[in-house]
């Protein structure tokens, strides 16, 4: 059955579930109310048959002493019991006197017992439901009688029966019984069709979402939008601004994508280009016999060699910028020393720069990131002031409270390019003859905010040059765990 319920649409579900709520909560209203009206007819019943059973007039208090004088086995027939059934037994169920407006009443052991349970004629008595002699359903109230036998004068060893037919009562109650299931089946009827349209109506939201993912699916078309209202704050709504805001991340990462493949595609085109050429120019050599004079075959070699290295670092950093942006790598991220980085960096800077003079003031300062991508992402910064350095200019480094400055005198940065200084393949005007690919500023800006920090680019303070910084969350001294992890 669960089963089934699950292969069915989730409206369906939904009216399902309804009617079936509104008919566990109309049944138990109906039976509910079914039986307090059948209480309330009883205990009118029983009402009627305690008043039946108060003899006040003297007739009946007559006939019913001369009938115990004389009983026998053939009762006397009295006309005091009006429209119930009246019967007087004895203990041993013989009846003395009934009422001949009526059958006689079927006597049980339960009868008998209330006359040998109670010799004085108190008691409250039993209330049954019973049958008369032709099987007819009755309702019976069986008291003490409160009498003495005129021949004994002791208290009369008999009680009064009192009976009242059930047949109006059941059939009421019958009736009511049908009216209820009819109305019940009407509620559930309406109840499924209310919970159909209800259904419809609230899932309508998800039935457009649904839409739209199967024309992404089919059209892979990420520009499609479903429409929410501005005061919609319900779980559907919750739902499509997600559906929104996953597609817009989709499309501007497919764009960013697309526009990653295309300048990567135009950067690569010129040192293949220039390579293609110079191994024809030598390959044409070496075909015709024609030596290439050693001078310029060493500067063709030579821009071979540059060319090919261009292309590795190329190629290095779209491998770098390829790696999924997702936060911090936990799986490659560790306690790092980043005074020790710097240095390492400044070793390979100065190496590139001769030249220029490199000052450093450098404090201890431990962050959690990737070893090799923060090495990178420092080497990156060095290069670009070494690169835009004058010759015999200075370098400024200073790393303090987490905070890594890196200050050049070279021609510095305008207003209008600093927007744009972090762009994949971005180069300002002055940088365009120099080698590079601009990406090693990308790259800076991805590692430094996987590493939970950030990075920023600005004129330089005082004079000419720029300025770039480095914040990295850390700590002067290493955590406990790595101090201990270095000590084994």
């Amino acid at each position: 059955m669960i089963k089934r319920l699950r292969t069915l649409p989730l409206r369906s579900r939904l009216a399902l579930l309804v009617a079936a709520a509104v008919a566990f909560a109309v049944a138990a209203v109906s039976v509910t109310c079914w039986f307090i009206v059948q209480g309330k007819l009883y205990d009118q019943l029983d009402a009627e048959l305690q008043k039946a059973t108060v003899l006040k007039d003297p007739k009946q208090v007559n006939q019913i002493q001369e009938a115990l004088a004389t009983c026998t086995q053939t009762p006397r027939v009295s006309g005091f019991g009006n429209n119930t059934y009246s019967q007087v037994v004895t203990a041993d169920g013989t009846t003395c006197l009934f009422t001949n407006s009526a059958g006689e009443i079927q006597v049980t052991d339960a009868d008998k017992k209330v006359v040998a349970q109670s010799q004085s004629g108190t008691g409250n008595g039993i209330l049954r439901n019973g049958t008369d002699e032709d099987g007819n359903a009755l309702r019976v109230l069986t008291v003490p009688l409160p009498l003495t036998n005129r021949t004994t004068q002791t208290p009369a060893d008999a009680a009064l029966i009192a009976a009242v037919p059930l047949d109006g009562t059941r059939s009421t109650l019958n009736d009511l019984a049908l009216l209820l299931l009819l109305v019940s089946g009407i509620g559930v009827l309406g109840a499924g069709a209310a919970g159909l349209a209800v259904a419809r109506a609230g899932l309508r939201p998800v039935d457009k979402l649904t839409e739209a993912v199967e024309h992404v699916a089919r059209t892979e078309d990420l520009n499609i939008r479903i429409p929410v209202g501005d005061d919609s704050e319900d779980e559907i709504a919750r739902l499509s601004h997600s559906f929104n805001s996953m597609t817009s991340s989709l499309a501007n990462s497919r764009e960013l994508q697309q526009q990653l493949i295309a300048d990567a595609g135009h950067e690569l085109r010129t040192p293949l280009t220039s390579l293609r050429t110079n191994i024809e120019l030598l390959t044409r050599s070496e075909e015709t016999g024609r030596p290439i004079p050693e001078a310029d075959r060493k500067a063709l070699l030579a821009s071979v060699k540059a060319q090919m290295t261009e292309l590795a670092a190329l190629i290095g950093d779209l491998q770098e910028l390829s790696r999924p942006d997702t936060g911090q790598h936990t799986g490659r991220t560790q306690i790092v020393a980043w005074q020790e980085i710097v240095e390492s960096a400044l070793r390979r800077a100065r190496l590139r720069g001769p030249e220029l003079t490199i000052t450093a003031d450098v404090e201890p300062w431990y962050v959690r990131a990737e070893p090799a991508a923060l090495e990178r992402a420092v080497v990156n910064i060095l290069d670009n002031a070494v690169k835009f350095s004058p010759e015999g200019g200075t370098v400024d480094v200073r790393l303090t409270a987490g905070t890594l400055t890196v200050r050049d005198h070279g021609p510095g940065i305008s207003a209008d390019e600093l927007p744009h200084v972090f762009d994949r393949f971005w180069r300002s005007e002055s940088a365009r003859s120099l080698p590079g690919s601009g990406l090693g500023l990308s790259i800076v800006a991805r590692t430094v905010q996987q590493a939970g920090g950030e990075v920023t680019l600005s004129p330089a303070p005082e004079g000419a040059g720029a300025m770039a910084t480095i914040r990295l969350p850390g700590a002067p001294v290493p955590p406990p765990e790595s101090r201990d992890a270095a000590q084994m």
